[in-house]
C-alpha cells in the first residue's frame, strides 16, 4: 500500500517536459514525488480534482519590477506577487531599478529583509551593474546574484546607464570572469540622443513610436553581439521589440555564441496602432513597433527562437500614465496577463492546446530555470518543487480593473476576451490562490538560493580573449 499523501492533484493534462499526458501529481513534503498515470493506484491522502485542466509546474516570470525599496506607491511585494499567482506564477526575478537601486551586494541583502515575509512567491534578484565600478562582477558571489541587469539607453526608472564604451567593455570582460549573465535593455543611448538633438520631444502617441525608434535597439544588439563574440559573456536580451532584433540574435545563437532573448506578452500583444489609438497604457520601452515585428517575435515563439516569455511587470499610477507623452513613464503591469495573453494568441494561431502548453512550459518554466539556476523550479518531474499552475484551458473571460491585482488597480489588457483562466495555483504543494476567492493563506514566498552552474569548465577570461584575439 503507498504511503499517504499530503495532497493527490488527480486526473489533469500533467504538462511534463516529456509532453502532456493524463495523470496524477503525488505531494509529500513540498515536492513532487510521483506522477502516476491515469488508471494507476493512488495512495490516500486530500485530493484536489484537476480533470479538464492542465497542471503546469508553477511558471517563471524572469523579469519584473515589484518596486521596493522606494517606490512601493505603485506596487509593493503583497499585490506584486498576488497579481503573480493570478497568472500562475510562482516564481519570479525582480529587477535593481528601485530607489536606491541595487547596485551592490548590501543593497540586495537589505532589499530581501524587506520582502522577507511579505512575498505570496519564491524569488531572486537582478542586481544592477554599475557603470562607475563594472569590475565588481569578476567577483560577485553566487548566494547574491548569478544574474546582472544593464541599461544601454536611459528612461524614467533607469537608475544608471551604460553610456561610455569603455565601461560596457569592461563589464562584459568582469562578467565573463565572474560567470555572471548579463541581462540587457539593449538599445543604444547616443542614437536616441542624435535624433532627439533634432526632432524634439513627442508631442502625441502617434509620434511616440518613431521618437523611439529600432534603430536604436538594432544598434546596441549588433554592439552586444560583437562585445559577447570578444569575451564569450553569457547574456539575456530582454523585451526584444523588432523583427531586426530577433534576426540577429537568432543568427548569433546560430554561430554558438551564448546569446539569448526575452519576449515580452505586450509586444505580442499590441501593435503601435494601439500606442497611437490609446495612448499611455501601451506606453513602453522599448516602444510597440509595427504588425511586421509583432509577427516575428510570434514566429521566434513558435519556432524556438526566443528562450522566455517575461512581463516587464512595471506598473505606474494612473496619474503618472496620464502625464503629456514626453513625461508619462514607460511600463505596464503584466505578470498577471502574461500566461493567458500569450495562451490566448496561441489559440487565435491555431495552435493546438498540448502543444501549446508545452510552449508556455517552455518559456516560462524550464528555460527560465536553466538561465537563471533555479533549482527545483520550472519542470513537473518527481523531486521538483510542488509549485503547481491549474489552467483551464477553455473558459472565456472579459478582464476588467476588478480583476486587476496589481497596486496600481489598472491593465492595458481592459476590455480582452480572454481565452483560458487558472484556477488554482499551489505553492510547496499548498493552495496559495484559487479563482474567485484570490490569495489563500499567509505570504510563505522565499529568496532562492542559486542552484549549481549548468555550464561547467567554461574557460577563464585570459582564455576566451586568447580566442577572441
Amino acid at each position: 500500500m503507498p504511503r499517504h499523501a499530503d495532497l493527490v492533484v488527480e486526473g489533469g493534462r500533467l504538462v511534463t517536459p516529456d509532453g502532456v499526458r493524463e495523470g496524477s501529481v503525488v505531494v509529500r513534503d513540498g515536492r513532487v514525488d510521483a506522477l502516476p498515470p491515469a488508471g494507476a493506484p493512488l495512495p490516500a491522502g486530500p485530493r484536489l480534482d484537476a480533470r479538464g485542466r492542465y497542471v503546469f509546474p508553477g511558471l517563471i516570470d524572469a523579469h519584473v519590477h515589484f518596486r521596493t525599496p522606494g517606490l512601493e506607491y505603485k506596487e509593493d511585494w503583497e499585490h506584486g506577487s498576488a497579481a503573480a499567482l493570478a497568472g500562475g506564477v510562482t516564481t519570479v526575478l525582480d529587477m535593481p531599478n528601485t530607489r536606491p537601486p541595487s547596485l551592490d551586494a548590501r543593497s540586495l541583502r537589505d532589499k530581501a529583509r524587506l520582502v522577507e515575509g511579505r512575498s505570496r512567491v519564491d524569488h531572486r534578484f537582478h542586481i544592477g551593474a554599475d557603470p562607475d565600478h563594472p569590475e565588481t562582477l569578476a567577483d560577485l558571489a553566487p548566494d547574491v546574484a548569478t544574474s546582472a541587469k544593464i541599461f544601454m539607453a536611459g528612461h524614467h526608472t533607469a537608475p544608471v546607464v551604460f553610456r561610455e564604451r569603455g565601461q560596457l567593455e569592461a563589464a562584459f570582460a568582469a562578467a565573463a570572469e565572474g560567470g555572471v549573465r548579463l541581462v540587457l535593455h539593449a538599445e543604444d543611448q547616443a542614437v536616441f540622443d542624435l535624433l532627439d538633438a533634432r526632432r524634439g520631444e513627442p508631442g502625441s502617441y502617434g509620434e511616440y513610436e518613431p521618437h523611439r525608434p529600432r534603430s536604436g535597439g538594432i544598434v546596441a544588439v549588433a554592439e552586444v553581439v560583437r562585445l559577447v563574440r570578444r569575451y564569450g559573456t553569457a547574456v539575456h536580451v530582454l523585451h526584444v521589440s523588432s523583427a531586426e532584433e530577433t534576426d540577429l540574435l537568432v543568427a548569433a545563437a546560430g554561430e554558438g555564441l551564448p546569446v539569448t532573448f526575452e519576449v515580452t506578452g505586450h509586444h505580442l500583444s499590441f501593435t503601435d496602432h494601439d500606442t497611437a489609438r490609446r495612448g499611455p497604457r501601451t506606453r513602453l520601452s522599448p516602444a510597440i513597433r509595427a504588425p511586421r515585428d509583432q509577427e516575428r517575435l510570434w514566429q521566434a515563439v513558435l519556432r524556438g527562437e526566443a528562450a522566455c516569455l517575461g512581463s516587464d511587470h512595471a506598473p505606474h499610477t494612473v496619474a503618472e500614465k496620464n502625464l503629456p507623452p514626453a513625461e508619462a513613464p514607460p511600463g505596464l503591469p503584466g505578470v498577471q496577463e502574461l500566461a493567458t495573453a500569450v495562451w490566448t494568441g496561441l489559440r487565435a494561431r491555431g495552435t493546438e492546446p498540448d502543444t501549446a502548453a508545452g510552449h508556455l512550459a517552455r518559456l516560462m518554466g524550464d528555460s527560465p530555470a536553466r538561465l537563471f539556476r533555479l533549482a527545483g523550479k520550472g519542470r513537473l518531474v518527481p523531486g521538483a518543487d510542488a509549485d503547481l499552475a491549474l489552467f483551464d484551458p477553455d473558459e472565456r473571460w472579459q478582464l476588467s480593473a476588478a480583476h486587476v491585482e496589481s497596486r496600481c488597480g489598472w491593465s492595458a489588457y481592459e476590455g480582452w476576451l480572454f481565452t483560458g483562466r487558472f484556477t488554482t495555483v499551489l505553492t510547496s504543494g499548498r493552495p496559495a490562490w484559487e479563482a474567485g476567492r484570490g490569495v489563500v493563506g499567509e505570504p510563505r514566498g522565499r529568496r532562492l538560493s542559486a542552484g549549481p552552474a549548468r555550464e561547467a569548465g567554461a574557460p577563464r577570461l585570459r582564455e576566451r580573449m586568447e580566442v577572441a584575439r
